[in-house]
């Protein structure tokens, strides 16, 4: 009896239904004369062979750990012949057993076609576990090419597809997006059709990777070629939609969706909510809030926290509270992602005293606070800048076991460079380093942009190398700090080098960088040039946007030029730009403080009518003017205004009515605005001091001051 002739009945006790596809194509007789780890055996015949093959398999399976491998040295030297073997074998398990002790011997070298050997064994059995440890096999010896050779093999096409989606979900399980599009690819011309599963999981992929277009050429593929998509196609490519920003794409798929029998999900639903919300379609993600109610779905934090947080982003303060208490009312607890969003709102406002008492909240609720609120604490009240408060923040987050991130560190660093302390900054550098936190391009960007402020340029170098040193590799915010900084310090030689430098390492023409530009050169007074930069900008394809006309605008302004500014403005809104709350606050404020408050009501007007919110600034820039003109009464109107809309008087708000009741003669009304000023712990700085004690000397302000908060602390 022949090795051929045996390998064809085991086989077909494999599968008895289907005749043998490995082709004999060369003989089995060989000697030991050919191995070349055994010269000295004595040669034999093919029937002695194929009886030692026979012994191993089938009568001691047990024995491949003991057995002389060095007999066996012919066949597993040559691919073909060990193909043939590992047919032979009657028993799926066994044939992996001998491919995997193959694979360890000295000598041994696997290709694609053994491969696609024992895959088709062992998924003509059924054993896709084992079959899944030999496709992993298969992509650590990068064999990618054995698709093709599955593709190519005479073998069932039912198997063959069936190895060719195992080979996709390695692959897709190892995010290897390329590999993953090359077997879907091929399958398709092929016409071997992927599984749903493997086609999800590719658009899993495309959608981590924003590859939007491709997302929705896979799945226009599925639908020619007859795979019908589930309900975890479409949040996918949903899912993928949102987050490129395409909601109105995401909008019709969910109609598509719906047309075809495929009805929608507390998934489908929250995702569309989250793509509406960071687009700012509060109306239309909170219909679909209402539209899941509406069918039965279950509404949980998941679909009510990107709405919460997108109206605190906006400061909408009265519609995201009224969302949450809903929230509540509709069964839904807030999570620790509820009360994060609601803190970060209000601590953008400066609303300092609510955003702690949120924290309370949270404990309150059995809720523990993780390191993005402490985060968002610290920021909060370094923004507002007090120093003191973050810092007993930074305390109690070590305090309950919570570890400080690179953000927590660079946002306290920016807080101590906005005050001007670059030693306890760089005090604080080192102990992030201690704590091993290594000091990342930001980290070093805050600290050169602090010491720019300050004025300290050695210093600033002193950072500009060190971070070179440590081999961080500049991004574009750190070029436009180097260049902001240098053209502060009226050096535009060295701003204009650094982005040629930028662009000679690849970084684009970028508009940002031409803005800091525009605003630098505005600031010097050099408008000529601001104008040429201008046009050259737009000779690169880079269109300016509101923030490149509001510089210059704000430089005629200041200029005394009300004409040409207001000539800019109106080119602006020819161009169909949007100006900005920025735009409408210098206007605001040259005019108001020109006493031309009749025009700066106008343009505080118009802006609420577009949907521009004014700021706190934009409140001051009217309160002084309205000070200036001595209409004190409309001064207050302003600043009930804004306390109604959410927005916290700052220092500079009460720095100005306090100087202007100072220059009236109302002490009292001064002192009552300090006070309020220090009981909402809003800190007075050196011009607050100035104004509320400019009658007296110089040498009495220090005692006055200190007397003064004695005198109100003991009331």
């Amino acid at each position: 009896m022949t090795l051929c002739l045996r390998a064809s009945k085991a086989s077909a006790i494999i599968n008895p239904t289907r005749s043998l596809k490995v082709r004999f194509l060369i003989p089995c007789s060989f000697s030991l004369h050919d191995s070349p780890s055994n010269n000295s055996a004595p040669p034999f015949s093919e029937t002695h062979c194929e009886d030692l093959v026979s012994q191993l398999i089938n009568e001691k399976p047990s024995s491949f750990s003991k057995f002389n491998w060095h007999r066996l040295a012919p066949v597993i030297h040559d691919p073909e012949l060990f193909g043939r073997v590992l047919s032979s074998c009657g028993n799926p398990r066994l044939a992996l057993r001998l491919f995997r002790w193959a694979e360890s011997q000295p000598g041994f070298q696997c290709s694609e076609f053994l491969f696609c050997i024992i895959l088709e064994i062992l998924s003509l059995n059924n054993l896709m576990r084992s079959a899944y440890w030999v496709m992993e096999r298969v992509i650590n010896a990068n064999m990618h090419g054995i698709a093709e050779v599955l593709i190519d093999r005479s073998m069932n096409s039912e198997v063959s597809v069936k190895i060719l989606n195992l080979l996709l979900w390695v692959y897709s399980k190892k995010s290897m997006g390329e590999q993953c599009f090359s077997v879907f690819d091929k399958m398709i011309r092929s016409e071997l059709s992927p599984d749903v599963k493997n086609c999800n999981r590719i658009l899993r992929i495309l959608r981590d990777k924003r590859l939007m277009s491709k997302a929705t050429e896979v799945y226009r593929t599925m639908g020619q070629v007859g795979i019908k998509p589930t309900i975890v196609t479409y949040n996918t490519l949903l899912d993928s939609y949102c987050k490129g920003g395409n909601v109105q794409q995401a909008l019709y798929l969910l109609s598509e969706m719906q047309r075809r029998g495929c009805a929608p999900n507390d998934v489908t639903y929250n995702l569309l909510i989250n793509g509406l919300s960071r687009k700012g379609k509060f109306e239309q993600a909170k219909g679909l809030i209402g539209e899941m109610l509406k069918i039965g779905l279950k509404v949980s934090a998941y679909t009510f926290n990107p709405l919460i947080y997108g109206y605190y982003k906006k400061g909408m303060l009265d519609e995201a509270v009224h969302l949450q208490e809903d929230m509540v009312l509709k069964g839904a607890s807030p999570t620790v992602a509820t009360y994060n969003s609601c803190i970060y709102g209000l601590c953008k406002l400066g609303r300092m005293d609510d955003a702690m008492q949120r924290l309370s909240n949270m404990l309150a609720n059995n809720l523990s606070p993780d390191v993005v609120t402490y985060n968002t604490l610290i920021y909060g009240y370094c923004s507002s800048g007090n120093l003191m408060k973050a810092f007993l923040l930074f305390d109690e987050l070590r305090g309950r076991y919570l570890f400080p991130t690179i953000v927590t560190y660079n946002t306290l660093l920016d807080g101590l460079c906005r005050q001007g302390e670059l030693e306890f900054a760089k005090q604080l550098k080192e102990d992030m380093i201690d704590h091993g936190i290594d000091p990342d391009v930001v980290t070093y960007t805050i600290l050169v942009n602090g010491s720019w402020k300050m004025g300290s340029l050695s210093m600033a170098q002193e950072f500009f190398d060190e971070m070179l040193n440590e081999g961080l590799e500049l991004d574009s915010y750190a070029y436009a700090t180097l260049i902001m900084g240098n053209l502060k310090h009226c050096d535009t030689s060295q701003a204009f080098s650094l982005q040629e430098e930028m662009l000679s390492k690849g970084f684009l023409h970028d508009l940002i960088i031409y803005n800091i530009f525009v605003d630098g050169l505005c600031k010097l007074g050099n408008l000529e040039e601001a104008s040429e930069l201008l046009q050259k900008m737009v000779s690169y394809g880079v269109v300016p946007d509101h923030v490149t006309y509001t510089s210059i605008i704000h430089a005629h302004l200041e200029n005394g030029n009300l004409r040409k500014g207001l000539e800019i403005f109106n080119q602006m809104l020819s161009k169909g730009l949007t100006p900005s709350v920025v735009t409408y606050t210098v206007l605001i404020h040259r005019h108001a403080s020109k006493g031309r408050l009749k025009m700066s009501h106008i343009y505080f007007l118009e802006m609420q009518e577009k949907g521009i919110l004014p700021n706190v600034i934009t409140y001051n820039a009217m309160i002084n003017g309205f000070c200036k003109a001595r209409r004190m009464d409309q001064a207050y109107n302003f600043l009930a205004e804004m306390e109604v809309k959410g927005i916290p008087p700052n220092k500079y708000t009460y720095t100005i009515l306090i100087s202007e009741h100072c220059n009236m003669g109302n002490w009292k009304e001064a002192l009552s605005l300090y006070k309020q000023m220090l009981d909402r712990e809003v800190q007075p700085d050196s011009y607050t001091h100035s104004a509320l004690l400019k009658q007296l000397g110089k040498d009495c302000k220090l005692q006055a001051v200190q007397l003064l908060e004695n005198l109100l602390d003991s009331e």
